[in-house]
């Protein structure tokens, strides 16, 4: 009989070796899944994972990274300060979608007007449409105790649907022939967000995302507040009698993942994305999730895994184009990684039993 036992308090060596087994196990399940589609198992992992670091145009890809990790940084710190303290903004795509038409919106009001405070007012906008968008559910949640998880989520579907008004009207391109999308910020140059580094990939977006990593590092070792966060989440109880305030804590914790989300939408489209147009979000603020929870909620754990997760996206993109693969079941090997780190973090707080139980 195999069951499981409470731990008197959690592992400190199975919270650390959870992450590196999740992506071992993961790479196992999804060479298994890469053969049950006809494909070389072993291609398919180099391909994903050796390749863009080691491979013949390693040198292409490593700015890619920076690129792909920005974002993913940058939304899975704001939501880990929220998990940290049981508030769980599951929303964060809606927020980066808004941020990214808030910021898109202000930049083309201004065209052609080439002036250097462009785009700090389009940086500014990005992160208030972001910051009011997520203050929806937080509001809901203390005025009337709504579940933030389902509106956030609900709301990301209203975000997807103001997206595409916004392709096909009010910032749609006057001389782009009719077609859906607002203009390339590549040809305003006091709206583009460019590299900083030529050839390195680091914009804007990746320094903010680097940023936001020292802040939350220095909040949660250092403020009240964190400690306050980390109580809220650990002890809800003991936080009350602290003298915590909850309200304040849910629309700070919503608001902070929500303006992070709205960066990361506005660096988007200003620069990578370089337009707003109907496939304009990737999915860049669910697997944030992902990369927060396979960061420990921890901000340097967070910036490892937003590497590692963007590795994903650009060896993905490799192995469809260079095998075959489907995008489909690159999306199914990045899940794969979430539900083995939740099935491993089971040993942190539990131990594993053979034989029967003790009677009651």
């Amino acid at each position: 009989m195999i069951r499981l036992e409470k731990r008197p308090e959690p592992s400190k060596l199975w919270s650390w070796a959870t992450p590196p087994l999740a992506v071992i196990l993961t790479m196992i399940a999804g060479g298994l899944m890469f053969a049950a589609l006809g494909k070389d198992p072993v291609a398919a992992i180099r391909t994903i994972f050796w390749d863009p670091i080691f491979g013949e145009f390693a040198f292409y890809y490593r700015g890619q990274l920076l690129v792909k990790a920005g974002p993913l940084i940058l939304i899975a710190i704001g939501l880990s300060l929220g998990f940290r303290a049981g508030i769980w903004n599951i929303g964060a795509e809606g927020q980066y979608i808004i941020g990214a038409i808030c910021g898109a919106a202000v930049g083309l009001a201004f065209y052609p007007w080439e002036s250097f405070i462009v785009f700090p007012l389009m940086v500014i906008a990005g992160a208030i449409g972001g910051l009011l968008w997520a203050m929806i559910p937080g509001l809901l949640k203390v005025k009337f105790n709504t579940n933030e998880i389902l509106v956030s989520l609900l709301l990301v579907y209203v975000a997807e649907f103001i997206l595409a008004s916004m392709a096909l009207g009010a910032l749609r391109n006057p001389d782009g022939s009719g077609f859906p999308g607002s203009r390339n910020f590549r040809s305003y140059p006091a709206a583009f967000n460019d590299e900083i580094i030529a050839g390195t990939g680091m914009h804007w977006g990746v320094a903010a995302a680097f940023i936001a990593v020292i802040f939350a590092y220095v909040l949660l070792a250092r403020h009240q507040l964190g400690f306050q966060i980390k109580l809220a989440g650990q002890a809800p109880r003991a936080a009350r009698f602290g003298g915590v305030n909850p309200v304040r804590l849910v629309l700070f914790c919503l608001g902070i993942s929500g303006a992070l989300a709205g960066l990361a939408g506005l660096f988007e489209v200003t620069g990578p994305a370089g337009q707003i147009n109907i496939d304009f979000n990737v999915g860049y603020g669910f697997t944030a999730i992902i990369v927060a929870f396979l960061g420990r909620l921890h901000p340097v754990g967070i910036l490892l895994a937003g590497l590692l997760l963007a590795l994903t996206y650009i060896g993905g993109e490799a192995a469809q184009s260079a095998l075959g693969l489907p995008a489909a079941a690159i999306q199914a090997f990045q899940g794969m990684l979430l539900f083995f780190l939740l099935a491993v973090d089971v040993l942190t707080n539990f131990r594993v039993r053979f034989g029967a139980g003790e009677a009651a």
